[in-house]
């Protein structure tokens, strides 16, 4: 019943952001709303806030975090640490796997992505024109390489730490998941300040994240399929766990 809740929520909200993208203005008004006229120029574009702060240092740190669970998860796949539960091994597996799948992919779907960033329009002192969702390019047009938000996803794999509470504690879970896709969405927020994304790429980067952590706790966590091959007493660990 859970997995039942879980693939349609995942689906109402992708379904949410499509019609979104494709059926509303809601995308260019907010960028118009951030958007300065007179100067042909979003204000936030070159801000230290959004410039250095959120784009450089935060993403460094983001990074920097990333890389040391990656390294933990990897040191202790080769010599495992006798102080460590199998459970908690196994969660931070995930966390690992999503430190790098999150980014990658988004990363991966951007490359093949037509819509632009909103300071390459037309509309916005560029050259390129507005194209919805679902319709297709114009025949001059150039790839755009903007959708989903990548910078965002330097904190949405963040959101895999929920699986540390799960399924003992959903509400728990719930609450840090939440709070982790608030950062990622505060990410997402800055960079739309400053032209280099539409809301909805961020939204679609929120969801490729929910997806890839609900996949990898369902696959390495629920049912064992990979990890309890390079330990086999994880899956043992884990039913035993209360």
């Amino acid at each position: 019943m859970k997995h039942k809740r879980l693939a349609l929520a995942l689906a109402g909200s992708a379904l949410a952001i499509a019609w979104i993208n494709a059926f509303t203005d809601l995308d260019l008004m907010l960028a118009q709303a951030m958007f300065d006229p007179a100067s042909a120029t979003f204000p936030w574009r070159h801000a230290w806030f959004a410039d250095t702060f959120s784009h450089v240092w935060a993403k460094a740190v983001l990074l920097t975090l990333a890389g040391a669970v990656v390294l933990s998860a990897v040191f202790d796949l080769l010599w495992p640490r006798a102080a460590w539960t199998a459970p908690f091994r196994l969660r931070l597996r995930v966390v690992a796997l999503s430190a790098v799948l999150v980014p990658s992919w988004i990363s991966a779907l951007k490359y093949v992505s037509a819509s632009h960033c909103p300071w390459d329009l037309a509309l916005f002192g560029g050259g390129e024109t507005y194209v919805p969702l679902f319709e297709p390019a114009l025949p001059y047009a150039t790839v755009g390489h903007c959708m989903p938000a990548g910078h965002a996803s330097s904190a949405l794999w963040l959101v895999s730490l929920a699986v540390f509470w799960l399924p003992h504690q959903p509400r728990t879970a719930l609450r840090v998941g939440t709070a982790m896709l608030g950062v990622g969405f505060a990410l997402g927020w800055v960079q739309q300040l400053r032209g280099a994304h539409f809301l909805t790429h961020t939204l679609w980067s929120m969801w490729w994240t929910c997806l890839i952590v609900s996949l990898l706790y369902l696959l390495l966590v629920e049912r064992n399929w990979l990890l309890s091959r390079c330990s086999p007493d994880l899956k043992t660990a884990e039913m035993r766990t209360p």
